[in-house]
């Protein structure tokens, strides 16, 4: 069974229905609106910081992208919201590790990273699984389209602040059920917020399941809209995850 420690990695790795994410109350880093352009990727620290704590002897868990799966959902809005469609975009390639110290388990942390450029927008066999709101097949000039305004200088500013990043600040609960507290950097603002989480470990490996609120304006984006309004975004995104991951090499006890 997982213990507390545990459930903290799987919360990190639930980047992200419980809490919305917003100012915290603690103080969270927000960082200088602009922020650094072409920030450099962290990823190769991330993993060299993580293989030498499993080195040390101590338990690390490599988060798995092709096992693992994260949604984020962007819905319509304004007068004229039923011209629109909602849409679901998908990270098949992150960064992500969990740490349990060997002496102070229930202190463990995690991070978590991927690049906006990377997502993946309305997959037509996703969509299909989704069905409802989702059922419509776009082609892929309207893909295109409003990949272009999600990304571009109008919204998210993907070329400047390409990446979103995930840390874990503290873990509170039992197995099989955590309260985590997470801070999210997005569009070069840090933000905290406290994610319920699940975590499986009962078969071959585990898992850590979970979803959150995330308020695009609470990060300086504004929120893509045309015909003064009429046809918008919602501020709200609901993030979804499932994430697997597998145990890195321990140095003998």
């Amino acid at each position: 069974m997982l213990r507390a420690p545990g459930l903290a990695v799987l919360l990190l790795a639930g980047m992200l229905c419980g809490c919305a994410v917003g100012p915290s109350d603690s103080g969270a880093d927000a960082a200088t609106p602009g922020g650094t352009p072409a920030e450099a990727d962290a990823a190769p620290r991330l993993a060299a910081d993580y293989a030498q704590w499993a080195r040390r002897g101590e338990r690390v868990i490599a988060l798995d992208p092709g096992a693992s799966e994260v949604r984020i959902h962007v819905f319509r809005g304004g007068r004229a919201a039923r011209l629109g469609h909602d849409h679901v975009l998908s990270a098949p390639e992150f960064s992500g590790y969990v740490h349990f110290p060997a002496n102070a388990p229930a202190q463990g942390g995690f991070d978590l990273q991927f690049r906006l450029d990377r997502l993946r927008l309305d997959d037509p066999a996703l969509r299909a699984r989704l069905g409802g709101a989702y059922a419509a097949q776009l082609d892929e000039a309207d893909i295109a389209s409003t990949r272009e305004h999600m990304l571009g200088e109008e919204n998210l500013q993907a070329a400047r602040y390409p990446y979103v990043r995930l840390h874990g600040l503290r873990l509170v609960g039992d197995a099989p059920r955590f309260a985590a507290l997470m801070q999210v950097e997005l569009h070069g603002v840090r933000r905290e917020a406290w994610l319920p989480v699940s975590v499986d470990e009962s078969g071959a490996g585990w898992q850590v399941a979970g979803a959150f609120v995330l308020r695009q304006s609470d990060f300086g984006v504004k929120p893509y809209s045309i015909l003064g309004g009429a046809l918008a975004v919602q501020d709200e995104l609901v993030v979804e995850f499932r994430l697997a991951g597998r145990d890195l090499p321990r140095a003998a006890q």
